[in-house]
């Protein structure tokens, strides 16, 4: 089957428009074939206002999204895999979503609670005074 994300990303931008909200693209940098300011770039991540107000010439294909913004009021050709899209959002309220990583892209992490010496799972003791943690997010690299 065809990837998923061009046609969630799609979806979701015209969502956060009808919904008066500005759509930010979030994008791994330090794939292969992107094209965006490098300056801007931070941990390997770019986020990009990709509103009708903000760029020109919008195309978000099932392979790509391409498009003419302005940074730093320098007029660029940006092109981002859909392999690099990591996420959509709005930028007032967060809504949207973050991708999974495709197959392929890194190696997956040892599962908790695995020994990766013998990718065998590893006798945990508990003691009693041990604390559960809250459930909460945390940003995925």
């Amino acid at each position: 089957m065809t990837s998923s994300r061009p046609y969630i990303v799609r979806g979701l931008y015209e969502w956060i428009l009808e919904n008066s909200c500005t759509p930010y693209l979030l994008v791994n940098a330090m794939a292969d074939r992107v094209e965006v300011p490098r300056q801007f770039v931070k941990d390997g991540q770019i986020v990009l206002n990709i509103s009708p107000v903000a760029v020109m010439d919008l195309l978000v294909a099932d392979e790509d999204v391409q498009f003419n913004g302005r940074f730093g009021g320098v007029p660029m050709d940006i092109y981002v895999p859909m392999s690099a899209v990591m996420g959509i959002y709005a930028r007032e309220n967060g809504q949207g979503m973050i991708f999974d990583l495709d197959e392929g892209d890194v190696k997956p992490p040892t599962p908790e609670g695995s020994d990766p010496t013998t990718n065998g799972p590893k006798l945990v003791k508990k003691s009693p005074q041990t604390k559960t943690k809250s459930p909460g997010l945390r940003i995925v690299k």
